[in-house]
């Protein structure tokens, strides 16, 4: 009876209501998009990082700003930081660590990267064989995969 009650006076609520009390008692998360760019020779394009705590090195992308769809977000981030296009953008998977969600896309590049932004301090072309020793375990893992999927 409680519960049908409660029920009732959720549906009264007025839609803006509902959502803020939603948003209070819901966990908050971090929204990031990130992109697997290959060229031609199948070499995945990675960046050098300012912000990046560990190693640096990394697949490129960035967080979604609010309302901003992971599509649109991946490609203003890239656009940003090295001034490339992406053709065929495909989302390749969905990860959550912790309290972030990452959305992982995949990609062909369309023009030459250049650092256009004080975030990055390199960037580069990598084979499986030729990527730095200190990227992460899990954008390595991930690298492999999609190579393997691609072939």
């Amino acid at each position: 009876m409680i519960r049908k009650a409660i029920g009732d006076v959720w549906k009264i609520l007025p839609w803006r209501v509902r959502a803020k009390i939603v948003r209070l008692t819901q966990p908050k998360f971090t929204v990031s998009a990130a992109a697997v760019i290959i060229n031609m020779e199948r070499e995945v394009l990675l960046l050098d990082h300012v912000l990046r705590p560990l190693s640096g090195w990394g697949l490129p992308g960035g967080f979604l700003k609010k309302g901003e769809q992971p599509d649109e977000g991946i490609r203003r981030e890239i656009r940003e930081e090295i001034g490339l296009e992406l053709d065929s953008l495909a989302m390749y998977r969905v990860r959550t660590v912790g309290s972030h969600i990452e959305m992982i896309f995949t990609a062909r590049p369309s023009g030459e990267p250049k650092v256009n932004s004080r975030e990055i301090l390199g960037l580069g072309w990598f084979t499986t064989a030729s990527m730095p020793a200190n990227l992460s375990i899990a954008q390595r893992n991930i690298i492999d995969k999609v190579l393997s999927d691609s072939v």
